[in-house]
């Protein structure tokens, strides 16, 4: 009977262990889901935009997860401003986007979305058919010229530029293109020239069905293109400051190796890497903010009256990089 009881209490007793030990595995399990979950950022980027290639870096080198932020890169747009409205509608918490429509997008009413990060300066380009007769800015006077979208980037490059021509804008015939079909359209003779991001002036130069009018570079020396947005919410709770950590990583990746990041660009994108080597020599990455670019952006803007905003007080409400 004693050694009945023995028994009884040693198997009681290694339940007892059994059930507490499974009871602290899940306790563990739900704070990390509980930590994982309040660490989420949902991140929206451009579709195949080789200035997005920190972001792809960081996600295949791990350096969000070494940052302690789990970034779920959950929705491509065909531009920038489709992108800033996500933002706006909160179906995403954080993006890679053009500067001038986030400038736009803040200057609006939008004073939750701000700089975090630059991304990128140059890598953008003006392209004409092969053997085109367009041989200047000024040939484009009552041609068809294609931007990615109204209020991007190369929407205010080339307005910038016809401008600074003395070219009205209304001399031409500007349409919205996105930049994935601007090549065929140059070929069938439906467009006489466009401007987009790389690496689609890559792709036109690599297969010879097009050649650069004008790199971003030549309209605009070191013109601030993409960066970094956020919710301001993010900078309060600590997760902006990780994010930017990790795009800070991603961009020394891409310069310490880039022949890594081409490839990580080519299993992103499945563009060939002679398109990707030809496309990212015209892009370079940093992620300190470009300041007097952004000036620019602001008055060159409320010259058009996209936006009315007074500069100083807008730069300190919009740019708010993290320590």
């Amino acid at each position: 009977m004693v050694d009945k009881n023995k028994n009884f209490l040693f198997s009681f007793k290694h339940l007892f262990l059994f059930l507490f030990c499974l009871y602290l595995i899940l306790m563990i399990y739900s704070v990390r889901q509980v930590l994982a979950h309040e660490n989420k950022i949902r991140i929206g980027s451009l579709q195949n935009d080789l200035h997005h290639l920190p972001l792809w870096v960081a996600i295949d080198q791990g350096f969000f997860q070494e940052a302690g932020v789990n970034v779920e890169l959950t929705a491509t747009f065909r531009a920038g401003p489709e992108l800033i409205n996500a933002l706006v509608s909160k179906s995403i918490d954080m993006g890679y986007v053009g500067e001038a429509p986030a400038t736009i997008g803040h200057a609006r009413g939008n004073t939750d979305l701000v700089f975090i990060a630059q991304v990128n300066t140059g890598g953008s380009a003006l392209v004409v058919r092969k053997n085109s007769p367009i041989k200047t800015v000024a040939d484009l006077v009552g041609r068809r010229v294609a931007v990615p979208g109204n209020g991007t980037v190369q929407d205010f490059l080339l307005r910038r530029t016809i401008i600074q021509e003395k070219i009205k804008p209304s001399d031409l015939k500007i349409i919205t293109l996105h930049p994935s079909e601007m090549l065929q359209a140059l070929e069938e003779g439906q467009i006489d020239a466009f401007i987009a991001w790389q690496p689609y002036p890559a792709r036109a130069i690599v297969h010879g069905q097009g050649q650069i009018l004008a790199d971003s570079n030549e309209l605009w020396p070191n013109h601030p293109c993409c960066c970094l947005v956020s919710h301001s919410a993010f900078l309060d709770n600590g997760l902006a400051a990780k994010v930017v950590l990790a795009h800070k990583k991603a961009i020394n990746y891409i310069l310490t190796n880039p022949e890594e990041a081409l490839k990580i660009a080519q299993k992103k994108t499945g563009m060939a890497l002679d398109e990707i080597r030809e496309a990212i020599k015209h892009v370079t990455y940093q992620a300190e903010a470009a300041i007097a670019g952004e000036e620019e952006y602001v008055n060159f803007l409320n010259n058009l009256k996209y936006i009315k905003v007074d500069l100083e007080p807008f730069l300190k409400s919009f740019i708010r990089m993290p320590e």
